[in-house]
């Protein structure tokens, strides 16, 4: 920007730019001279001149500053060079700034600044419902068959079997979850017993694999899972709980993959590497997928994929999923010498039915102490167990064992203790196999005791390996039916059905196997499912040819 200033005399006017201040423009370009002499300027015309001078300066510098900022032009001495005093301009003093109305989204930042601090969330506290601490633990991958949809379908139209299991499953779930996550496994794996046995501990198959997680004898044994006459402890929750983990884990480390981790677990270990080879030799995939396995073997992961699924999301598939507390449902205490299932039940104040639930390794009516080290208790019984044993005052075994001697004969021993020869095999697993003479240790009742007429506790009962022979039939107990009963229908004894089945108790659902001559059922069969454990397709008639042997 370019200002002319009024020539005075002969002065000139130079250019000048806004960087100059006005005082230094005029010591450098106004010069006043009359004729031929200049004189210097009088501080009283100089100060005037420097003041008309410097006002278009200053009207342009409070146009172009900011509005929040007051500029004022001060003149001091070292502008001239020489002592002036500096003029007296009046500065307003900066006025107070107006009110500022804030932005909605402040207002609503300040808002929320007022309200009271939200409760903190404790990531690490445990869930409430066992199942969620079960999804949260799922760690294995998905399998991508269609056979997944196939038993999803199934699963989800059988909503009472699912209800049944998961009924059964409470008593034990927690602590094999427990136990798994402790070893740093997926959960999926607490899941298995519903694949393996519907968390049925008495379940036993045609291959004599026995208890949650089906251990076959020699399995078993090879994982320290002893199997006598007084337990086994396939059935044992807690001891074949261990063992199955620990088989997994081997298997695992064997495979370094999960999916041919449970595939050995139905298969076999040796069958999978088998397999594992002949693909690998063939340069095929070596995975689940592509391996050639049983059909039984094939369908094994679906099934365990499809009850993750399902568990996963239980409403997306119309199931009701029972909550579990996540907390632990049971403990064990030291067993005494030896006991009475009934008795022990008694002290507990539970039924024998849920004593025997959790203790299922059990053979016997009688807890022996050498073979069973401990009792498996509800967490609210404990307390009250202790102290009913503590002032109990009789005898806490009715049974006591007997080794026959020569001479002996069950019937003979049966009549001398006041029992019927039937219950008395029954107690002591006798069978059309079992050889007894002298030598065999056989339970007897005491004397003066009820344990001859009181009923015998429904401990495990394994089918009975009938002899080859045709017209065997099997009858499915339903509610209400009784020994009698059923003996009468089919025109049998009764210590023919003992002898048959091997059975204490009837329960609901149990399978009975029948010889009979040519008399017929006195009523028509009628389909039923054979137990709670079978799928729906498993569907027989009340009456059906016994399977050969």
């Amino acid at each position: 920007m370019r200002c002319e200033y009024w020539k005075w005399g002969y002065g000139s006017v130079k250019n000048h730019s806004k960087s100059d201040s006005c005082l230094t423009y005029l010591k450098r370009n106004v010069t006043i001279a009359t004729g031929r002499k200049s004189f210097p300027l009088g501080p009283k015309f100089l100060a005037l001149t420097c003041f008309l001078a410097a006002a278009p300066f200053l009207a342009s510098a409070q146009e172009s500053a900011a509005p929040a900022t007051e500029v004022s032009t001060v003149v001091t001495p070292a502008d001239w060079g020489e002592t002036v005093p500096a003029p007296a301009i009046p500065i307003p003093a900066p006025a107070a700034p107006a009110a500022v109305e804030p932005a909605p989204a402040e207002q609503a930042r300040n808002q929320e600044n007022s309200l009271p601090p939200a409760p903190a969330v404790d990531l690490t506290r445990p869930a409430d419902d066992l199942w969620e601490r079960i999804r949260s633990g799922f760690a294995m991958p998905d399998l991508d068959s269609p056979l997944v949809g196939v038993r999803e379908r199934w699963y989800a139209g059988q909503p009472e079997y699912l209800a049944r299991m998961v009924e059964r499953s409470k008593l034990y779930l927690y602590y094999i979850v427990e136990e798994v996550q402790k070893r740093g496994m997926p959960t999926e794996i607490a899941l298995l017993p519903m694949v393996e046995s519907a968390f049925n501990p008495m379940a036993y198959s045609r291959s004599h694999a026995s208890g949650l997680w089906q251990f076959i004898p020699s399995t078993g044994r090879n994982y320290k899972l002893n199997q006598n006459w007084w337990t086994d402890a396939r059935r044992d929750i807690v001891a074949s709980t261990n063992a199955a983990l620990d088989y997994l884990q081997v298997l695992y480390q064997l495979h370094g993959d999960w999916q041919l981790a449970l595939a050995s677990y139905n298969w076999g270990e040796n069958g999978v590497t088998r397999a594992v080879e002949r693909n690998r030799a063939k340069g095929l995939p070596t995975n689940y997928q592509n391996l050639k396995m049983p059909s039984e073997t094939r369908g094994y992961l679906p099934k365990l994929q499809a009850l993750k699924n399902i568990i996963s999301n239980p409403l997306g598939f119309g199931i009701q999923l029972e909550p579990i507390p996540n907390e632990p449902y049971f403990v064990t205490v030291p067993t005494p010498e030896n006991m009475d299932v009934r008795i022990a039940a008694k002290l507990a104040e539970m039924s024998e039915q849920e004593l025997i639930a959790l203790n299922p390794a059990i053979n016997r009516p009688v807890i022996s102490g050498p073979h069973t080290q401990a009792l498996v208790l509800p967490t609210d019984r404990m307390e009250t167990f202790r102290r009913n044993l503590a002032a109990y005052d009789q005898p806490l075994a009715s049974w006591q064992a007997y080794r026959m001697k020569r001479g002996d004969s069950l019937e003979r021993l049966a009549a001398k203790h006041g029992i019927a020869l039937s219950k008395l095999k029954l107690a002591n697993g006798i069978t059309w196999r079992t050889k007894v003479g002298a030598g065999f240790e056989l339970l007897l009742p005491v004397k003066g005791t009820d344990a001859a007429i009181e009923p015998l506790p429904a401990v495990f009962r394994p089918p009975v390996l009938t002899p080859r022979r045709g017209g065997g039939i099997v009858h499915v107990v339903r509610k209400g039916e009784t020994l009698y009963g059923i003996s009468r229908r089919y025109r049998v004894s009764t210590d023919s059905l003992l002898r048959w089945n091997h059975v204490g108790t009837l329960t609901t659902g149990q399978r009975l196997i029948i010889y009979r001559g040519s008399g017929k059922a006195r009523t028509s069969a009628r389909p039923v499912k054979i137990s709670a454990a079978q799928p729906k397709q498993d569907t027989v008639t009340t009456i059906l040819p016994a399977e050969r042997r």
